[in-house]
């Protein structure tokens, strides 16, 4: 056995894969929603900058930007893992319906955690960015040996992710894609995900292309534990959750 197949079979399982993405989500959220529109005040865009003047407001501005570069490396993971999941489903259907009605869910829950409202038509969660993908992975892998139709269908998708203002938009369209297209070469995968992870992450110095250090150590499998649906639940509780957190911290 050579020494990549076992680092292969040892590797992490795709159970630990999203732990690992929910893990830096909750931690790149907690910035957003607690600290940046809670402590810092980031939709009074005049408090703001009082608060920033202060050196209290430097330092959590300092600890803001250390929790949301952490939380670059989620949306890769997660956006890989949709890819495993298209490649694996038994009904392509069902999955986009689950992914739908999370999207729903998950919308109001959303609005108040980062835009302080019931609803904001402004941005959607990324579960909407997700939906898109898959999609476009779908009618991409129907046109395929048709340049043409797989064009329209990428175009269609970021056009769509564009229209609804979906969570990284087109940027995150076209990761999926990348993700998918080079699935079967592994080291090219790495590079233009890696660039991409960096461009869509570059405030916080690329922080996103670190992504690729667990997904490298993907093994494969699924693991034990059927964690299907903790992403799903995770994401509106989670957000709901942070949402009372800084009601309570700033009154």
């Amino acid at each position: 056995m050579t020494e990549s197949a076992v680092t292969r079979k040892k590797g992490i399982t795709g159970n630990a894969l999203k732990m690992i993405a929910i893990i830096t989500m909750l931690i790149d959220h907690i910035g957003a929603v607690v600290i940046e529109n809670g402590i810092l005040k980031y939709q009074n865009p005049l408090l703001m900058q009082t608060i920033l003047a202060t050196p209290e407001g430097a330092r959590w501005s300092i600890i803001d930007f250390v929790l949301r570069t952490i939380g670059r490396i989620a949306f890769p993971i997660f956006c890989f893992l949709l890819v495993e999941g298209f490649l694996h489903t038994r009904d392509v259907k069902k999955y986009g319906i689950r992914l739908l009605v999370f999207a729903l869910i998950s919308e109001i829950p959303f609005d108040l955690a980062v835009f302080d409202s019931w609803f904001h038509p402004g941005y959607q969660n990324v579960f909407f960015t997700l939906l898109i993908g898959l999609w476009v992975l779908v009618w991409y892998q129907k046109a395929m040996g048709d340049p043409l139709r797989q064009f329209l269908a990428i175009g269609a998708g970021c056009g769509a992710s564009i229209l609804l203002k979906s969570d990284y938009n087109i940027y995150g369209i076209v990761l999926i894609l990348i993700i998918y297209i080079f699935r079967d070469n592994k080291k090219l995968q790495a590079v233009f995900t890696g660039i991409t992870s960096a461009l869509i992450s570059v405030s916080c110095f690329g922080a996103g292309a670190l992504s690729l250090v667990p997904i490298h150590m993907y093994n494969g499998k699924k693991g034990e534990r059927n964690l299907k649906y903790l992403f799903y639940w995770f994401y509106p509780l989670h957000l709901i959750l942070l949402y009372i957190l800084r009601l309570l911290i700033t009154g």
